[in-house]
């Protein structure tokens, strides 16, 4: 639903949001479906509370300046994953390469790698 002449808009927004936050955004990049993106989130703030507070400010903003066709909904579930800090810059590349990214592999073909691999870093 989101729309290429609307991401940077958004993508501002968010990142404002984290700002306020007292949190640092190294990377994101918004999806026609979804938002990745990269934080390093004060110690003070959940990962829940930071993504239900970026959920619930974009919505309003993007369903108050009409930046997509009907009303917009944030999907009820996200997902976070840890980062070391010696793969940021990696991850940072990923995020940002987003629309190559997906014209190889869905991201649904891509969450299911991801819960395998983290399924199994658990196990280990």
């Amino acid at each position: 639903m989101i729309s290429e002449k609307n991401r940077i808009r958004i993508e501002k927004y968010i990142t404002g949001i984290v700002s306020n936050n007292s949190s640092k955004l190294y990377a994101i990049f918004s999806n026609p479906e979804y938002v990745h993106l990269l934080v390093s989130r004060a110690a003070t703030i959940s990962e829940e509370e930071l993504s239900t507070i970026i959920a619930e400010s974009s919505e309003k903003f993007i369903n108050e300046n009409k930046l997509t066709l009907g009303q917009f909904k944030w999907q009820q579930s996200a997902s976070a994953f840890s980062v070391s800090k010696s793969d940021v810059d990696k991850v940072c590349k990923y995020i940002l390469n987003q629309p190559e990214h997906h014209k190889v592999k869905s991201f649904a073909e891509e969450y299911e790698q991801f819960m395998k691999h983290y399924q199994n870093t658990l196990k280990e």
